[in-house]
C-alpha cells in the first residue's frame, strides 16, 4: 500500500499581513498531482488543516476543491485527523456521511476508538488516529490521572493495544510534539514548561506513524516515526527548510521504503543580509525577486524611505531589521548614570554607541544650536 504523508497545511494563514491562499493553492496543486503520478492508495493528513479554529471561507472553499480532486476524481481515500490550530467540532461535520465517499475526518475521541481499515492486495492495513487531545480533554473523558501530553498519549495508545494486535499492518496518525524534535517558531505551543513533549518510544508498535505539529520533515526514535513538515515556510526560522510530502510504500511484511518529494512554491522565503546598496544591486539581477523576503541592513547610518527602495527591487519584502544601527552591540547599553550627564553629553554618548563614531564638530554644533532652540522656546 503507497501512503502520501503530509500535515500542517495551515490554510487561510497570513504571514506578515499578506494572505497566502494563493500560494497554498499552488502547493496543493502539487500534492494533487503526487498522488496521482505515485499512484498513492490513501492520502494522510496529520492535523492543522486550517490556520484557526474558525477559517475563512475562502479557506473553507480551498479544501473542498482540494478533496473533491483527491476522493471523488482521483478515487484516493484520505484520513485526516485535526490539529491544535483546528477547530476540532467544524472539521468534524458531515464526516460520518463523508467517509462513505473515502474522506475519514477523524477529530474527537469517540471517532478514535474505532480503526480505519483499507485493504489492498496484501490484505488490510489499520490507520489508528489520535487528533489532537490536552491532557485535561483525556483526564475528563477517561476518569484518569494525565497530568502531560506524554502521559495522555501513553494511555490513548494502550487503549489500542487489541486493536493493533488484531491487525499484521498498522499505521498511526497524530499531532503532537514528540521529544527531542527541532521547533521553528511558526508552531504554536502545546503547553508551556516542557509538559507537550511526548516519547516516541509510544510509537514502536506501529509500522508506520505519520505526525504533524513540527514544521521541519524529520524523524524521530526511528525511521517510520516521521514528521512530514508544513507544506510552505511560515515564518522565516524555516529558511533553509526543504518542504516536502512522504511517500511510503508499506509491504506484505508491513516494512515500509520511505521517500521524500520536493515541494517547490510558487514565492519563496528567503533572509538578505547587507547594506542597501548591495542588496539593491543583487536585486537587479536576481531571478526570484518575487520572494517573500525579511531584510537585515548592516548600514550603520539614518536612511530615509528604506521600504519603499527595496520594494521598488524587491515587491515582497515583508521585515526590514536594522542590526547595523546596534553598532558596537556589547557597548550599546542603558547606564543608569547617563541621567547625570546632561542633555548634550548624553547625545553624543548615544550617537557614538550606535554609530561607532564620535560627532564631528559641525555635529556638534548643530546639536548645541538646536538645544539651546528648545530651552529657549520651553523659558519663553
Amino acid at each position: 500500500m503507497r501512503l502520501l504523508h503530509t500535515s500542517d497545511w495551515h490554510i487561510g494563514r497570513q504571514f506578515h499581513n499578506v494572505s497566502l491562499l494563493e500560494d497554498q493553492s499552488f502547493i496543493l496543486d502539487q500534492i494533487v498531482s503526487i498522488a496521482a503520478d505515485q499512484k498513492i492508495d490513501v492520502l494522510l493528513l496529520a492535523g492543522d488543516v486550517y490556520d484557526r479554529s474558525v477559517p475563512p471561507s475562502s479557506a473553507v472553499s480551498l479544501l473542498d476543491d482540494v478533496f473533491d480532486r483527491i476522493c471523488r476524481h482521483l478515487k484516493v481515500p484520505a484520513i485526516i485527523i485535526s490539529g491544535n490550530h483546528d477547530g476540532a467540532e467544524r472539521l468534524a461535520f458531515g464526516s460520518r456521511q463523508m467517509s462513505e465517499s473515502g474522506l475519514y475526518i477523524i477529530s474527537s475521541l469517540p471517532l478514535a476508538q474505532s480503526p480505519i481499515i483499507l485493504d489492498d492486495q496484501h490484505g488490510p492495513v489499520a490507520f489508528h488516529a489520535i487528533p489532537y487531545v490536552d491532557p485535561v480533554t483525556v483526564r475528563h473523558r477517561y476518569r484518569v490521572e494525565t497530568a502531560t501530553h506524554d502521559e495522555a498519549i501513553a494511555f490513548l495508545i494502550d487503549q489500542l493495544g487489541d486493536q493493533i494486535a488484531a491487525y499484521h499492518r498498522n499505521v498511526a496518525l497524530g499531532h503532537l510534539f514528540l521529544a527531542g524534535g527541532d521547533p521553528t517558531e511558526s508552531e504554536r505551543p502545546l503547553s508551556l514548561g516542557g509538559l507537550d513533549k511526548v516519547s516516541p518510544d509510544h510509537f514502536r508498535g506501529f509500522n508506520y506513524s505519520a505526525l504533524g505539529h513540527l514544521h521541519g520533515p524529520q524523524q524521530k526514535g526511528e525511521e517510520n516515526i516521521r514528521y512530514s513538515g508544513s507544506i510552505l515556510k511560515y515564518s522565516f526560522s524555516e529558511q533553509k527548510q526543504k518542504k516536502a510530502v512522504t511517500i511510503v510504500e508499506i509491504d506484505k511484511e508491513g516494512k515500509c521504503n520511505i521517500e521524500q518529494i520536493p515541494l517547490k512554491p510558487q514565492k519563496d522565503l528567503r533572509v538578505l543580509e547587507g547594506t542597501l546598496d548591495e542588496i539593491l544591486r543583487q536585486g537587479v539581477t536576481d531571478a526570484d525577486k518575487d520572494d517573500y523576503l525579511l531584510v537585515r541592513l548592516t548600514d550603520t547610518h539614518a536612511i530615509l524611505d528604506i521600504m519603499q527602495k527595496l520594494r521598488e527591487v524587491y515587491p515582497n519584502v515583508l521585515h526590514l531589521e536594522r542590526p547595523g544601527l546596534m553598532g558596537r552591540g556589547d557597548e550599546y547599553k542603558t547606564r543608569r548614570e547617563l541621567l547625570q550627564k546632561g542633555e548634550l553629553n548624553m547625545f553624543k554618548d548615544f550617537f557614538q554607541q550606535v554609530s561607532g563614531e564620535e560627532l564631528s564638530s559641525d555635529q556638534l554644533t548643530v546639536i548645541e544650536k538646536a538645544l539651546e532652540e528648545i530651552h529657549h522656546k520651553e523659558e519663553s
